[in-house]
C-alpha cells in the first residue's frame, strides 16, 4: 500500500492540474479541503489499508503538490514526503517523549522529543512544545483553539537545522492541527510565515478537492519553512 501511495502521489501533480481537482489514491477517501493564507490548499483523506487512526494529507501550491504527510491519532509525524526538497522522512521508533494531542487537550501543554529518519537527510531530532493559550477563534464557521509552539530541529550530529515559534490552531472535533503565523529560522536567516486556514471545504461543497490556492497568492514565497507539520 505504501509503495502504491507514493507512486500515485508522485504522478498526482500533473494529473490534478489537468483535471483541476485532486483525486486521492485508490482505497482512500477525502474528507476535508483547507484553503490557507499562504497560497496553499491542502486535502485531507484516510485510507482503508492504513492502521486505525492514521490520516493523510497533501499540500499544494500553484505549481502542484509540495508535501504529502501521514499522522496518527496523536498527530505524530508518521511519514512526510517533501516534493520540494526531494526527501522522505519517517518516524523513528522509541521516541523519548512522543508528541501527544491527547496530552495537550487534557493538560494544556505537550512537550515532545522525537526523531525522524530519512535516506536523503539522515536522522533529524525534534524537540519542542505545544501549549493551549486559552483563546478560541472561529474561522469559516469552525471553532478552533489557538496554540503557542516552539520547535527545534537538529541533525544527527546535534547541529541546529532550523527552528520555529509562533501559533497554530487545533480542532478537537477533527483531532488535528492547522497552521498559523510563525517565524522560521534556518541558515542564519529568519522568515515570517502565515499558514492560517481561511476556508474549510467539506465534501459536496464548491471548491472541495480544488487544486487552485485562493489566498495570499502573488506574494513572494519561500521554502524556508517547508518541513513536517502537525498536519
Amino acid at each position: 500500500m505504501r509503495a502504491a501511495l507514493l507512486l500515485a502521489l508522485a504522478a498526482a501533480p500533473a494529473a490534478a492540474q489537468e483535471a483541476r481537482t485532486f483525486q486521492p489514491p485508490a482505497g482512500c477517501e477525502a474528507w476535508l479541503t483547507v484553503q490557507s493564507a499562504s497560497c496553499t490548499v491542502s486535502h485531507h483523506f484516510t485510507c482503508a489499508a492504513d492502521p486505525e487512526g492514521w490520516r493523510r494529507s497533501v499540500t499544494m501550491d500553484e505549481g502542484g503538490i509540495t508535501q504529502a504527510a501521514t499522522i496518527d491519532a496523536e498527530t505524530q509525524w508518521i511519514e512526510t514526503l517533501s516534493f520540494l526538497a526531494g526527501t522522505r522522512e519517517r518516524l523513528a521508533p522509541g521516541s523519548p517523549d512522543p508528541a501527544s494531542l491527547s496530552a495537550l487537550l487534557a493538560t494544556g501543554r505537550d512537550d515532545y522529543d522525537f526523531t525522524t529518519l530519512s535516506d536523503e537527510a539522515g536522522p533529524t531530532r525534534f524537540t519542542g512544545f505545544d501549549r493551549l493559550t486559552g483563546e478560541t477563534v472561529t474561522i469559516d464557521g469552525v471553532t478552533l483553539e489557538r496554540t503557542e509552539f516552539a520547535i527545534l530541529a537538529r541533525d544527527g550530529e546535534g547541529r541546529e537545522v532550523w527552528r520555529a515559534r509562533g501559533n497554530q490552531y487545533v480542532s478537537r472535533g477533527w483531532g488535528r492541527f492547522f497552521g498559523g503565523p510563525a517565524e522560521v529560522a534556518a541558515g542564519g536567516e529568519a522568515e515570517a510565515i502565515d499558514d492560517s486556514p481561511v476556508e474549510f471545504v467539506l465534501p459536496g461543497e464548491p471548491g472541495f478537492l480544488s487544486v487552485s490556492p485562493k489566498h495570499g497568492c502573488g506574494a513572494v514565497m519561500s521554502a524556508l519553512g517547508e518541513g513536517p507539520s502537525h498536519g
